[in-house]
């Protein structure tokens, strides 16, 4: 009987993780055609990431009454405030690593190494090491990813990667956060919140360096898609798929972001992936299933 029920649990898990990995990775797309098109600066274009995202989570929660029943412990508000934190630790460092190096460095050593530093901290936590399906889906993943953004003249910028890690460290220790749950809490209103917290934190840098936008009507639906769909609803995703599911495989769907903003760019931007970048996806798909399929 409890096979029959984990099973569907982690398939449903599984599912959430997926799409959240998904969605991200539009969300590269979308940031990258919203910086050009109204001129902001990355950190800008990340703090309304989060403020969108924040307000309208927040607004269809409280259409539904979602607000009403929700916990006021002070548990509920270390929670938010930690959440809120995180997100703009994680959005500044990855930011600036993008600016000191570039974005598929700072893309593929945040998003690479966040599962590596799951996976040391759940051995110190545990005192147990990971199985073997573990690290064959770590290594594979890695190797993918790699292959993926694979240019031989790219240039690391050694500050630039230390923002990279740190961007990776905050990303795993908002994993390590989200996956116990608060008593009343559920993944919509952490996320609502927590974008919400973590915007505000970044809104006077971004005012530094300028948040107007042109009143297009394109520029203000990238704004209300960036906010939506890869953040309100990729996070809320992501947050209800470390309910059932293990950590590391939380972070490794993190890798679908950087897989699937290449397969979007082909088809929107035109770019082409070449055979190296075939074999790394090939690579990287066969890793995340080692990843859901084995326990």
């Amino acid at each position: 009987m409890s096979v029959s029920v984990a099973a569907p649990a982690r398939a449903k898990s599984s599912a959430a993780l997926v799409l959240a990995g998904v969605l991200w990775g539009t969300g590269g797309l979308a940031g990258s055609l919203l910086a050009s098109r109204a001129g902001l600066h990355p950190l800008s274009v990340a703090a309304y990431r989060l403020l969108i995202g924040g307000l309208v989570a927040i607004g269809y929660l409280w259409l539904i009454g979602g607000l009403r029943g929700l916990p006021r412990t002070p548990a509920a508000r270390r929670r938010l405030l930690t959440v809120g934190g995180l997100f703009a630790l994680f959005q500044t460092s990855y930011f600036v690593a993008v600016s000191l190096s570039s974005v598929s460095v700072a893309t593929m050593t945040t998003i690479g190494s966040a599962p590596v530093l799951l996976a040391v901290a759940t051995v110190v936590k545990t005192r147990r090491l990971p199985s073997t399906w573990t690290l064959l889906s770590l290594a594979g993943s890695l190797l993918g990813l790699l292959l993926l953004q694979w240019s031989p003249g790219e240039k690391a910028d050694a500050v630039g990667i230390l923002f990279a890690l740190l961007a990776a460290a905050g990303f795993a220790a908002l994993t390590l956060v989200t996956s116990t749950r608060v008593e009343g809490l559920d993944p919509l209103p952490t996320t609502a919140f927590g974008c919400l917290i973590g915007g505000a934190a970044l809104t006077p840098a971004a005012l530094w360096f300028g948040m107007a936008v042109p009143m297009g009507v394109d520029v203000l639906a990238l704004v209300l898609y960036f906010g939506i769909v890869p953040t309100a609803l990729a996070y809320a995703a992501y947050f209800r798929g470390l309910e059932g599911a293990h950590p590391v495989l939380a972070a490794l769907s993190a890798l679908l972001e950087p897989l699937t903003a290449a397969l979007l760019s082909m088809v929107v931007l035109g770019e082409r992936l070449g055979a190296v970048g075939w074999c790394g996806a090939a690579v990287l798909i066969a890793a995340l299933a080692v990843a859901y399929t084995k326990p």
